[in-house]
Order: structure tokens, then C-alpha cells, then sequence
């Protein structure tokens, strides 16, 4: 009878390590899902920031209740934005973040070439003949008392 007892709770202990074992990884890839809001580069499996700790107590409490991934990630969408997301999605909310540094290096190169050619187009004006000069010398001496 002892040795059924002692199978019994090594079954129901090696079942919720399998159980836990199953939680940690799934809340280890949520985890890389979420951007630490303190840090901003990076996720709240990466960050030692109080409130990324708080975010994985919070993934793995959800987890733990029974929720799925997406009800997770969804609820944390929806409590604070976004931006909480590592690679958020595609939509009106998020168009900057994903194209405004694409666009800030296209104004930054349309900048520079403008510029180049603006002093380019300055450097090709010819310089003024020696006659040009010495009118130019005379206008000024005629001006000076």
C-alpha cells in the first residue's frame, strides 16, 4: 500500500512539474513579446526594471488562471497600448512607428542632396573678369570720402 501511495505522489508531482515546466515556456515567449515600458529597447524578459517584474508577475498570474497567450497579449494591448507590444502591428495607431524612421532618412538625404547641389550651383557661377573687377574697385572708391 505504501509503495501505490508513493507512486501516486510521484505521479502527482511529476505532473505539475511538467505543468510548471509548460507555464514557464509559454510565458518565456510572451515575455519576448513584451516591451519594458521603463526601458523601451527592450523586452520584460530582458529588463531588471521594477515594473517589467511586475509584467511577468501579471503574464504569469494570467497564464496560471487558464487564459491563452492571445487573451494575455490582449489584455496588456488593452491596458496600456500598443507600444507595450514588441513588434506591434501594422495599422493607423502604429504607422509612425513603423515608417517614420524610413521617412526621417528620406528627408535627411533629400536635405543633404539639396544642399549639395545648392552649393555645387554656387561653386559653377563664374567669377567676375578682371574689367568687372576694376569697375567694381572704382564704384567703391568713388563712395569713400
Amino acid at each position: 500500500m505504501a509503495k501505490w501511495i508513493a507512486v501516486l505522489l510521484m505521479s502527482v508531482a511529476l505532473r505539475a512539474q511538467a505543468a510548471d515546466a509548460d507555464l514557464d515556456k509559454r510565458a518565456a515567449d510572451l515575455e519576448n513579446q513584451l516591451r519594458c515600458l521603463v526601458c523601451q529597447n527592450q523586452t520584460i524578459a530582458d529588463s531588471h526594471a521594477g515594473l517589467a517584474e511586475d509584467l511577468r508577475r501579471e503574464v504569469r498570474e494570467q497564464l496560471a488562471q487558464g487564459k491563452s497567450e492571445q487573451e494575455v497579449l490582449d489584455f496588456m494591448v488593452q491596458r496600456y497600448g500598443d507600444f507595450v507590444l514588441y513588434r506591434p502591428p501594422v495599422k493607423r495607431t502604429t504607422w509612425l512607428l513603423w515608417f517614420g524612421p524610413a521617412l526621417l532618412l528620406a528627408a535627411g538625404a533629400w536635405l543633404l542632396i539639396a544642399r549639395l547641389r545648392a552649393a555645387r550651383s554656387r561653386a559653377a557661377e563664374p567669377s567676375p573678369s578682371e574689367e568687372e573687377l576694376q569697375r567694381a574697385r572704382a564704384l567703391l572708391d568713388k563712395e569713400q570720402p
